[in-house]
């Protein structure tokens, strides 16, 4: 019984050591990038006949919001716990306001209560809800994404999958709803290979009604229905890519035409004289949608981009995406605005980088933006207005950033002031058909900049492209690997080195099976090799030129050590299982030479240090993502919307 004791003692003992030396080496340096971005919104009513507008705010978490409109005052600001945003809110014929979760969840908010109900997850395996629609009898009906569900929701009955699996075979994005209160039938815009499904919500039957011809878009992205049309109410379908609008018969069940220009974002229902109101490319503008012959009538020319807007009573309100409250009287044609008090959340972090002046520069993740962490001083800078930055370089004083979406690249000099209006950043261009450049390189030798890149939604193959700063001249090099995307990038041998996904763009099942290594000869501007690695992998997500002179890679949560000379793997060892292929892989590992002699990395989201002579593995921190090193060895990773520093040398 003693010996129990001790042994316990002992053990407590060393636990305890060993938390303490742990929290010696780690700091958290917090929340790196706040924004102020809003996204699902709505006008309604509380049950007094007050009006009020709501929105959420991305954060970590998300926050709902709710305003009066007459004294723009915040009546409402609430966490909405598991999610980080919400694409959009619907009100049931009971009343209730209900929210999506980014994160597969849906809540409900009694509007002028304080309360917000988590729901739960609404179906297993999904993991985002992009769109509601209210039926009737206050249910509620979502969009999911990967399933490419239709669920409803009635607090009597819980959740239920009312189209019996997906709308369409082998497509992951139900992306916008619509329910059609007269036949009580279900519309579901998909993605990202468009299609139209009507859907009876009573036996799950199904029928698609997009036309033949645009089933080669990208996506149907926003359905709503127009009540009281002449010759019958109409549904309008935004379809991406090419984004026009078709207007849908619901009466004669026939697309009467094409609307070039309208941003689906927002619609109004039709005031007295037919007219409906949207913005677009900033101005107000109105049509009536059953004279397919008139012209939209263009009302302001600076009313921003609507997340929310509403006809009543001779005014048009609207809620836009900078966060103006802006009302317009349509009898004396005035418009009045109020920015309201946005609460800035903190948001995920998507990227980090020891940059050229030696400070660690943060990506923000979806609301964008960047910020850089000064380990000397300890201060914070923010740097507002790029979006969403999946990689990032350093060539002498210059940072090379990644963009999405649509594949920007941005060079930024880091001796002049941050002025994205007057071009530091300066935009680079993009290529067609691209998407996500998650690997960026910085090649010395030819002194260009390589993105590795990840194609648009739905497409297969990601191009290899590089920028000439000496030329100022960026180019496609063309996809590398047929039907792969390249997720990492690195220079050995006197080739650039690239590892690749099996994944594309979301929405399209991959055609091969194994990730490659190839390799390019910049000079040439030829591929040299093309080898597979690792068996069993889904993608190589990080390449770095080791202290040996190999190339050290992760596939997977395989390390392998690659001889770029003899062209052959000459070890590698497991660090953590390889999790099975659901959607889509595009970056989990990294990897990084430390000057102790060592290499550290994060994958299978857990900072780990490897001995290179040994090939022992150690993991130190759970959980860690991304990874970077400043000028003194420490190291850097991230926590959801926190930046956390890993000092290895602490004792």
């Amino acid at each position: 019984m003693k010996s129990i004791r001790l042994f316990l003692t002992l053990t407590l003992f060393s636990c305890s050591l060993q938390a303490q030396n742990l929290q010696g080496r780690l700091t958290n340096l917090g929340p790196q990038i706040k924004a102020s971005v809003i996204q699902g919104s709505i006008f309604l009513q509380d049950k007094s006949g007050r009006d009020l507008v709501y929105t959420v705010v991305r954060g970590n978490p998300a926050h709902l919001l709710g305003y009066t409109v007459d004294e723009q005052k915040m009546i409402l600001d609430q966490e909405l716990p598991g999610t980080d945003g919400a694409w959009d809110m619907a009100v049931s014929t009971d009343g209730w306001l209900y929210v999506p979760g980014a994160k597969g969840r849906l809540y409900r908010h009694l509007p002028g209560t304080e309360k917000v109900e988590d729901l739960g997850v609404v179906l297993p395996g999904q993991t985002t809800v992009w769109n509601l629609a209210a039926g009737k009898n206050g249910e509620m009906f979502g969009a999911t994404y990967p399933g490419c569900r239709v669920f409803r929701y009635h607090a009597n009955d819980g959740f239920s999958d009312v189209g019996k699996g997906p709308m369409v075979e082998g497509e992951n994005y139900v992306r916008s709803l619509a329910y059609y209160e007269k036949t009580g039938k279900i519309y579901a815009g998909v993605g990202s290979h468009a299609d139209l499904i009507e859907l009876n919500p009573q036996d799950g039957s199904k029928r698609s009604i997009l036309p033949l011809e645009f089933k080669n878009k990208e996506f149907v992205y926003s359905l709503e229905i127009i009540k009281g049309q002449p010759g019958g109410d109409r549904m309008l379908a935004l379809i991406t890519n090419g984004s026009f609008t078709l207007v849908y018969n619901l009466q004669t069940e026939k697309f009467e035409y094409q609307i070039d220009e309208m941003d689906m974002k927002a619609v109004s229902q039709a005031d007295q004289n037919n007219r409906i109101y949207y913005t677009l490319k900033s101005g107000l503008y109105s049509r009536d949608l059953s004279n397919r012959q008139q012209a939209p009538l263009k009302l302001e020319e600076h009313a921003g981009s609507a997340n929310a807007i509403l006809y009543k009573e001779k005014k048009v309100l609207i809620l836009n995406t900078d966060a103006m409250l802006l009302v317009r009287n349509m009898e004396t044609g005035v418009m009045k605005g109020t920015k309201l008090n946005i609460p800035g959340q903190p948001i995920a972090l998507q990227s980090i980088m020891k940059g050229p002046d030696g400070r660690i520069w943060s990506g923000g993740y979806l609301a964008g933006g960047h910020a850089a962490y000064d380990p000397e001083t300890k201060q914070h800078t923010s740097y507002p207005g790029l979006h969403q930055t999946e990689g990032m370089t350093v060539k002498d004083k210059f940072i090379y950033f990644g963009i999405y979406p649509k594949g920007h690249m941005y060079e930024y000099n880091t001796e002049k002031d941050w002025d994205v209006k007057k071009g530091n950043p300066k935009f680079l261009g993009q290529i067609p058909d691209q998407s996500r450049p998650f690997a960026v390189l910085s090649e010395k030798q030819s002194g260009k900049v390589f993105f590795g890149m990840v194609p648009e939604y739905g497409k297969l193959g990601g191009a290899l492209v590089s920028y000439d700063p000496a030329k100022s001249e960026l180019k496609s090099l063309g996809l590398v690997v047929a039907d792969q995307s390249i997720v990492s990038l690195t220079y050995a041998n006197g080739l650039v080195w690239g590892g690749t996904s099996i994944s594309g763009g979301l929405g399209v099942m991959p055609s091969t099976k194994v990730p490659k290594l190839f390799s390019w000869d910049v000079n040439k501007g030829v591929k040299v090799d093309e080898i597979i690695p690792v068996q069993g992998a889904n993608a190589i997500t990080t390449l770095i030129h080791g202290p040996d002179g190999n190339i050290w890679g992760m596939a997977g949560g395989t390390l392998f050590v690659f001889d770029p000379k003899t062209k052959k793997v000459i070890n590698e060892k497991v660090i953590y299982p390889t999790p099975p292929l659901t959607s889509h892989v595009w970056r989990d590992a990294f990897l990084l030479a430390h000057p102790s002699g060592m290499i550290y990395g994060t994958g299978g989201s857990q900072l780990f240090k490897i001995d290179p002579k040994t090939m022992n593995v150690e993991v130190l921190v759970k959980p860690a993502s991304l990874l970077a090193m400043d000028d003194q060895g420490r190291l850097y990773f991230h926590r959801s919307a926190e930046l956390w520093q890993y000092d290895p040398s602490f004792k």
